[in-house]
């Protein structure tokens, strides 16, 4: 399994795996995402995708630069997903690591991501990093 940077041969396969972790998430509506929509805005995010084999991409992590004004510069991960067939074997980890190698060499104080309360074995997963969960904020959405 090859763990590569996403570029814009990666979308229209991207678009299903972001519409199939809408699903797992439970919240398919609210994927509204397109292709044309991802290169207009491909410079406003990175990522890695996860390609086996038969060069299909089983797993994907999304992120973005952002800026807290308590820590500053903080690399934002917006998604890690592992295709349902592909997961508990290590691949999350393999994302993942490679998402924190990058913000480290990019000089980010720290990494930021979120998590759905239900999801206990994605908060097992995230607090075995070493990742404190914030049990205090929520998301605050405004769709424009």
């Amino acid at each position: 399994m090859d763990i590569v940077e996403i570029n814009e041969s990666h979308f229209e396969k991207l678009i299903s795996l972001f519409k199939e972790f809408a699903i797992f998430e439970k919240l398919p509506e609210l994927m509204i995402n397109s292709v044309d929509k991802m290169k207009a805005e491909k410079d406003l995010f990175k990522g890695f995708v996860a390609v086996d084999k038969n060069d299909d991409i089983v797993g994907y992590t999304v992120f973005f630069f952002a800026y807290y004004t308590w820590t500053g510069k903080t690399l934002y991960m917006d998604d890690l997903y592992v295709c349902e067939s592909h997961r508990s074997k290590g691949l999350g980890t393999r994302l993942i690591n490679k998402v924190i190698e990058y913000a480290r060499s990019e000089n980010c104080t720290k990494m930021r991501w979120q998590v759905s309360n239900w999801n206990a074995t994605a908060i097992k997963f995230y607090e075995n990093l070493g990742a404190t969960i914030n049990h205090v904020e929520r998301n605050c959405d405004l769709i424009l």
